[in-house]
């Protein structure tokens, strides 16, 4: 799953959502440091990973792109489900787009100083575009799409994955909504025993 999903699925905990954040910026186990519960939130992230990867419905939706993209087809996914995230937000949250985006951007701010450098690296930009917020629609999408494509140095081709998600839209969606459900509930899990140890 991608940036807005992670967030979410820390379930409003900020330690957790700030190490469900940035966990790709941390590698192994350079994250002892950290304060417990941000620990927490990067064993999370790894989970919620783990589960996508090998779930059969996330499977399904990268095989329709693997032919055009190869092994970056799962990342296209992963950009795809933030999209039908954030355009169905109001499904998952009683808290507005916009409100709980800016919430988060006040977050990483606060907390600036333990934040990865490649995370801090990547603010100026994220809050700039509002990535986040931007998810719910194909303009924003593609854009991501197109600054994905230009740090592959264009190999990835990603540029393109815009016109098969128009073309597969609501495959796509359908694909999404059933697995989230079952993500939800699994990450809502992991957090609960995370959180009890």
């Amino acid at each position: 799953m991608n940036f807005l999903a992670h967030i979410y699925l820390s379930f409003g905990d900020e330690e957790i959502t700030l190490g469900n954040f940035f966990a790709d910026h941390i590698r192994g186990n350079k994250y002892k440091h950290l304060p417990d519960r941000i620990q927490k939130g990067i064993l999370l992230h790894r989970e919620i990973d783990t589960f996508t990867d090998a779930h059969p419905t996330a499977r399904q939706s990268s095989k329709r792109l693997h032919k055009n993209y190869s092994h970056y087809s799962r990342v296209i996914v992963d950009i795809y489900y933030d999209h039908f995230l954030a355009k169905n937000w109001t499904d998952y949250s009683d808290v507005p787009l916009d409100e709980y985006v800016e919430n988060f951007y006040d977050l990483l701010e606060d907390n600036y100083d333990i934040l990865p450098i490649a995370t801090k690296r990547m603010m100026p930009y994220m809050m700039a575009d509002n990535w986040l917020l931007n998810y719910a629609n194909l303009a924003g999408i593609d854009r991501v799409l197109n600054g994905m494509n230009r740090r592959t140095k264009n190999r990835s081709r990603m540029n393109f994955a815009i016109l098969d998600l128009e073309e597969h839209y609501t495959e796509f969606e359908n694909e999404f909504t059933s697995f989230f459900e079952e993500l939800m509930t699994f990450s809502n899990q992991k957090f609960i025993s995370l959180c009890e140890d």
